[in-house]
């Protein structure tokens, strides 16, 4: 299957891969997934995101994990991980849209037309100073709701779905709504339903299914339940525009070099200067994130210079031959 960032591209030239170098993205094995993969995990509430990662490592006894997007320690829900050389491609969620569903309690009872005219007030762009306890710099910054809605409503319980931009404080979200009301409101639970494209309705793993799957795995070599729950590194990357290279491209690409013209065989349509992409080999494999320095329309029109700036490597060096002379003279 095809990714959905692979489709309907524009060719610029054809090649052909060579199956002795790499792995197609949708073939790898379990061991190559625990260097590549993605876990979308369902936090618990208690642990800091930091000590969900711990636990994560020691239950996969693998040594790199990183995660998307921290979460409070009393906050569960939706938190993707990157194993292996994955977390270097977990960048790209942090500044997606996130959504949550939050119980608080105001201090007084509303009437249904004053809160809707104060939920009204916090849809769109709205500032926020972030909270006492935050890990950020206590400044006034604008945050854009995209969309705030009432769940359910049972005297001052309100249970409310916040769909937002990064960045945004649900707790302080509530502690404003309340002041605007008079009395004063307190955010009691919270939970992170969507990152970006991974939503909870998806399907989420928990810490003790994954422990189960990797102890079937061990035991009695099943490894369908783990298989199941670690998903390719790629489909993280499914909102940006992509670029496929030749294979001669990709080693070079994989020790710092910038893409050139030649190395480039499709390309997103309307490709734009500045734009990031995630550059793949053609096997579906993600080898680094770059910045656009050509357009679409110029990229078709060139024979030379370099058309992507590389911000990211994703893929290790020497997972594909060396097609690429040193401009180092060898010593003799």
């Amino acid at each position: 299957m095809t990714l959905k960032q692979l489709q309907n591209l524009i060719v610029i030239d054809q090649d052909i891969t060579d199956d002795a170098y790499g792995t197609y993205y949708d073939k790898r094995t379990l061991e190559q997934l625990l260097d590549y993969g993605l876990i979308i995990l369902d936090k618990p509430p208690g642990p800091t995101s930091h000590e969900t990662v711990a636990w994560t490592k020691r239950i996969l006894k693998i040594p790199k994990i990183g995660h998307s997007g921290t979460l409070d320690p009393q906050v569960s829900g939706v938190l993707p991980l990157g194993l292996g050389e994955a977390t270097k491609a977990l960048g790209v969620l942090l500044y997606g849209p996130k959504e949550y569903h939050a119980l608080g309690r105001f201090h007084s009872l509303p009437s249904k037309e004053k809160l809707e005219e104060v939920l009204d007030l916090f849809r769109g762009e709205i500032f926020q100073k972030p909270p006492q306890r935050s890990a950020v710099l206590r400044q006034t910054r604008t945050r854009t709701i995209y969309e705030l809605e009432v769940l359910e409503q049972k005297e001052r319980l309100l249970l409310a779905r916040v769909l937002c931009e990064a960045g945004t404080y649900i707790r302080k979200l509530f502690y404003d709504m309340g002041e605007i009301l008079g009395p004063g409101a307190t955010m009691i639970e919270l939970r992170r339903t969507r990152v970006d494209q991974f939503y909870e309705s998806d399907g989420l793993v928990t810490l003790h299914e994954l422990a189960n799957a990797y102890a079937l795995w061990k035991e009695k070599n099943d490894e369908t339940k783990l298989l199941s729950m670690i998903k390719p590194i790629e489909y993280a990357l499914s909102e940006l525009k992509s670029v496929v290279i030749r294979d001669s491209a990709v080693d070079a690409l994989c020790h710092g070099a910038q893409l050139a013209i030649p190395g480039i065989l499709q390309i997103s349509p309307d490709l734009k200067k500045g734009d990031i992409v995630a550059i793949y080999t053609q096997k579906g494999e993600a080898v680094a994130l770059a910045e656009s320095m050509m357009s679409e329309e110029e990229i078709r029109d060139a024979t030379k210079g370099y058309a992507f700036e590389t911000n990211r490597i994703i893929m290790a060096p020497n997972t594909y031959p060396k097609k690429w002379r040193s401009k180092t003279p060898p010593k003799d």
